[in-house]
């Protein structure tokens, strides 16, 4: 096993000795890889979609197993669960006035178990939570997602208030995940269960992100078209890039720090 290590580690090492720019294209070509990875072995690409679903449920299994087990929510942050029970409110009254299909009901149950982590955080664990730490200003991304939303969103026959909140509720779960990740790189050291559950999310949108960008190879760019004209199109796919990237700094340390064997991650500056 410890032979079995050496390798990577000597990867991982020569890596980290990388100058920014060479990170950034390795970092590419790695997700290039992956999606053409997916793309082979997944026929059915709606399929990652629902795997996105299902590993989002799984990170959440591990806050409710933290919250519960361990009676602490020290790491979590409070503001990123409330951005996140937000954009799936927004996300399932869209779904049920315009598309009501297997999704509604995985985030009908993600917002349900959303809520109940908030629940616990505000009143029954209160004196464990990091305020001090979870120091990121939230309407910085509402305000922007809000006046985003209302510039870019679909062009489909819907009610216009439905088709804006649609636009919000893509554009903040991009960036919904920002508060945490400062929270995070303000205590520069991460417990393992929130650890797990950040990994999971960037696991998770990462399997959204290959679902959209297979759609459109696979459609030779007619889905964008099918989402409608104008910049709303290129936006989602944005999107979903965007949030991708955002936790593929977190995602590399993990990794690192699960090869090398250690049980909590230390997150060096200038990961945020």
């Amino acid at each position: 096993m410890r032979g079995a290590r050496r390798p990577i580690h000597a990867v991982a090492t020569w890596v980290k000795r990388q100058p920014p720019k060479v990170k950034a294209f390795l970092c590419v070509v790695a997700g290039i890889a992956a999606l053409v990875f997916l793309r082979f072995i997944v026929h059915d690409h709606d399929n990652l979609f629902i795997a996105a679903e299902a590993v989002h449920a799984l990170g959440i299994s591990v806050l409710i197993y933290k919250l519960t087990k361990e009676r602490t929510c020290a790491g979590l942050s409070l503001k990123s669960q409330d951005l996140t029970a937000l954009f799936l409110a927004a996300r399932l009254y869209c779904s049920f006035v315009m598309e009501y299909d297997i999704h509604t009901v995985l985030d009908t149950a993600t917002l349900a178990t959303t809520l109940w982590v908030l629940y616990m955080i505000r009143f029954k664990l209160r004196p464990s939570y990091m305020e001090d730490k979870d120091n990121f200003a939230i309407y910085f991304v509402i305000v922007p997602c809000v006046l985003l939303a209302l510039a870019v969103h679909p062009s489909t026959s819907h009610n216009i208030f439905n088709r804006i909140c649609w636009a919000f509720c893509v554009y903040l779960e991009a960036v919904s995940v920002l508060p945490q990740l400062r929270l995070m790189q303000n205590t520069k050291i991460v417990e393992p269960f929130t650890a797990h559950y950040v990994f999971a999310l960037g696991i998770a949108r990462f399997l959204s992100c290959a679902h959209w960008v297979l759609q459109v190879l696979d459609t030779r760019g007619r889905l964008l078209t099918a989402l409608g004209y104008g910049l709303w199109p290129p936006m989602v796919l944005l999107a979903e890039i965007i949030q991708t990237f955002i936790l593929a700094d977190f995602c590399y340390y993990y990794v690192k720090s699960v090869v090398g064997g250690q049980l909590v991650l230390r997150l060096p500056s200038g990961v945020v």
